[in-house]
């Protein structure tokens, strides 16, 4: 059988309204894999694709026009900022400590404040493309990201910048599931529709490539407050390639839980306080922030069970298969991210190099995501998604020891690039797969929720990869830099192991993904 597609009349989750939904989130640091035609059918991207055939009042009718190919370059490119925004900062770190006198737990939260507010959003903000019209909800987002950008730029001290950040995180996770909503409706066809989904994630998907270089050069010439300034510009042009009349999605009537994606933010934001409090000595105000973060996930689980429109769906929790995909995903976005906010910490103390040096020596883990996307639509249609999800597990595991073996004995740059290059291979190798796991895992129907959820806990590990790295990093200052790497090794050994103990138990995921 095939990965379930989207079809009109998917039934909704209980208790929600039958209402136009906007795709499922897409791959925040994916490579292009949604697009390639060995992943299941890149015509319909998610079950949660709006039916083209949707009009009325509310300018649901698709009017195609010259500037339809322009709002779609509009649309890629903001996802292509949203996605600069996560790598282009951590070349930015020496330069921000020393601007702002950040001590690491403030670039600790300089990173964090955007994940932990975009990860925790990304669970409700599908939702809310549908509520209030996925064009909507898509401009708002890339204009607050604009000035939030602009504010970012002119923030007087390191507190004020995590909060802006939070902001930019909340824009991002309004920006990312509206994009593919739009490009639905732009492109009803699904010949069109697929070719303009690769179309977006090959521009979108630059982005990885491009934030540490861009960051690099940016730094150089201006500070670290050009990371932020290069957006606003951006932004601008890219309202301007949307306001076209090419199409209007509608109002939908489905539901969105405020009370729970208020405790659910609040959780995983005390969460990460307590573990970056731990790493700075603060016992006290670990303490504080464990009991705190006890209570509002006490009340976001009460919440769930009251909700009739639940953030979790549970259908998509309790679906085979569906927790060893998820705690893959969240280890491969632990791994990256501690990788990303380490090293540029590194790098300039022992190598002694600039930033723009720094961003261009991130190239070996950079580029095989713009490479392997070639390559990893053929291993899946082979072999299905379990083999490349435990593939890239595998070199994630080898490739973090081996960055803090290197950096522990003051090795040469080679052999920290061979570090990079084999943690870059698996991390573009496992996440296609882990999306093609986790719609094949997933209820009839739900496809879109189950992609969204593996969003946002990739989200959720990269919070704490930041977190955690950050806390070794404080603790044990250049010592602690070794064990920070080398930490990610172990996290994704635990995910290996539950991929392969979920694979023996029989027809979960990774074998209904390859029928």
């Amino acid at each position: 059988m095939r990965v379930h597609p989207s079809r009109p009349g998917d039934a909704e989750a209980p208790g929600t309204p039958p209402a136009p939904r906007s795709p499922g989130l897409p791959q925040a640091l994916d490579p292009p894999a949604v697009p390639d035609p060995s992943v299941p059918d890149p015509s319909v991207p998610d079950p949660s694709v709006p039916d083209p055939s949707v009009s009325g009042p509310a300018g649901g009718t698709v009017v195609r026009s010259a500037g339809t190919a322009l709002a779609l370059v509009g649309v890629s490119l903001g996802y292509f900022m949203v996605l600069l925004d996560m790598t282009v900062l951590s070349v930015a770190e020496p330069d921000l400590a020393r601007s702002l006198g950040a001590s690491v737990a403030g670039l600790q939260w300089t990173v964090t404040g955007y994940t932990v507010a975009f990860g925790a959003l990304l669970l409700s903000a599908g939702a809310v493309a549908d509520r209030y019209g996925a064009h909507r909800v898509l401009r708002a987002g890339v204009a607050a990201f604009g000035l939030g950008s602009l504010l970012c730029a002119l923030a007087p001290g390191t507190w004020t910048l995590v909060g802006l950040r939070g902001l930019l995180g909340a824009a991002a996770a309004a920006t990312v599931p509206a994009s593919l909503a739009v490009i639905a409706r732009l492109y009803p066809a699904p010949a069109e529709r697929a070719r303009a989904v690769a179309a977006w994630a090959a521009i979108s998907g630059a982005a990885v490539a491009a934030g540490p270089i861009a960051g690099g050069a940016l730094v150089s010439l201006a500070g670290w407050r050009a990371v932020f300034l290069v957006n606003v510009p951006l932004a601008a042009v890219v309202l301007a390639l949307i306001a076209d009349p090419a199409v209007r999605c509608p109002r939908g009537t489905r539901g969105v839980d405020w009370p729970g994606q208020i405790a659910a933010c609040a959780a995983l934001g005390l969460l990460t306080d307590a573990v970056i409090a731990l790493g700075a000595g603060e016992a006290r105000h670990a303490a504080c922030s464990t009991a705190a973060f006890a209570v509002a996930a006490a009340a976001f689980a009460a919440r769930e069970r009251r909700s009739p429109a639940p953030v979790l769906a549970p259908s998509v929790l309790r679906a085979r298969g569906m927790p060893a995909a998820l705690l893959a995903g969240a280890a491969v976005g632990f791994a990256l991210s501690a990788v990303l906010f380490t090293l540029p910490l590194v790098l300039p103390a022992t190598l002694g190099l600039t930033p723009a040096e720094t961003g261009a020596a991130f190239l070996p883990m950079t580029l095989p995501f713009a490479v392997n996307p070639l390559f990893t639509g053929a291993i899946l249609a082979r072999t299905g998604p379990r083999t490349p999800v435990l593939a890239g597990l595998i070199l994630l595991i080898a490739s973090d020891a081996a960055l803090g073996a290197a950096v522990a004995s003051g090795a040469a740059y080679p052999a920290l690039a061979a570090g990079l290059a084999g943690a870059g291979t698996g991390v573009s190798l496992a996440l296609p797969a882990l999306v093609a796991m986790v719609v094949a895992a997933a209820p009839e129907g739900a496809a879109g929720a189950a992609s969204g959820l593996l969003n946002a806990v990739r989200q959720v590990g990269a919070t704490l990869g930041v977190a955690l790295a950050g806390a070794f990093v404080t603790a044990g200052g250049a010592s602690g830099a070794p064990a920070a790497l080398a930490l990610p090794a172990g996290v994704c050994a635990v995910a290996w192991i539950t991929v392969v103990r979920d694979g023996r138990r029989g027809d979960g995921p990774a074998r209904r993904g390859r029928q």
